[in-house]
């Protein structure tokens, strides 16, 4: 679907098995708890950017039927075979543009985007084409971080210098790193009404949530499509990105390390 993408846009996290694996964590329960509440039995959801397909299952033992869409062949794969795995028969998954999606007027109850809109050059597109396959009353449910608020201590300079690493890259690959706050202008602007927003927090501040965070990006800071971006930049050198990777597991084994930050959540509604 490289197509539809507008001039520039990249993803830029890639698939790295150290970021796949900690996409296999996310829930229903945790990363779409916004929406839960307003989740009817009869729905019909869409799940955009579904990944490997963790929170869709999760979406589908609450609604009527689910269909996961990513624009990675690998990902619905790989979300297929955990739906046959589950023995979850009420999802399905397809590649797909969330710039064009493959379904009619008026096809879904919900559409749902989690960690979607930060990569996105045209998000507003993205989101008119959702209210589109929605139904009149039908509900957009998106979820993404900001990581201008990803604070940390002990304070790491090298940490410092890859949060501003991280936003040149991200702009460069035509994305948004703080996409979290910019979610209600958007949700507005694709033309839903009766916004609800809300903020969530994430905290890593024990052992294993030091391991999980800092381990991922000690790995990705050097291994993965953002290094490769970062360095092809020309935003960083290979010995920048190997002194952010030991700060990462220095904060890691700091017993009193702290991490946290806000993702910003908005459902609309899409207007009769």
């Amino acid at each position: 679907m490289e197509q539809d993408r507008p001039e520039g846009e990249r993803y830029t996290h890639g698939y790295h098995p150290v970021i796949v694996e900690s996409y296999t964590r996310r829930t229903a329960e945790v990363c779409a708890a916004f929406l839960l509440p307003r989740l009817r039995p009869d729905a019909e959801v869409l799940d955009l950017g579904c990944g490997p397909g963790t929170i869709t299952l999760g979406l589908a033992r609450r609604a009527r039927r689910v269909v996961g869409l990513d624009a990675a062949a690998k990902m619905v794969e790989q979300a297929r075979e955990l739906a046959a795995d589950s023995e979850v028969h009420n999802a399905s998954f397809e590649v797909g543009s969330a710039y064009e999606l493959p379904y009619g007027d008026g096809s879904f109850d919900v559409v749902y985007a989690h960690q979607v809109m930060q990569h996105l050059a045209d998000p507003v597109r993205a989101l008119r084409e959702a209210r589109r396959v929605l139904r009149p009353g039908g509900l957009v449910a998106v979820r993404d971080s900001d990581y201008q608020t990803m604070v940390h201590a002990p304070v790491e300079p090298a940490i410092q210098y890859w949060l501003r690493l991280y936003h040149e890259v991200v702009a460069a690959n035509g994305g948004e790193a703080d996409a979290g706050r910019f979610l209600p202008r958007w949700v507005h602007a694709a033309g839903f009404v009766d916004p609800v927003v809300t903020t969530s927090t994430t905290t890593y501040a024990d052992a294993a949530g030091r391991e999980f965070w800092a381990g991922m990006w000690a790995e990705r800071v050097t291994d993965s499509d953002f290094a490769q971006q970062a360095l092809a930049g020309g935003f960083a050198t290979r010995s920048d990105l190997v002194a952010i990777s030991v700060a990462f597991r220095r904060w890691a084994d700091n017993p009193t390390g702290f991490w946290a930050y806000l993702c910003g959540e908005v459902v609309g509604v899409r207007p009769a």
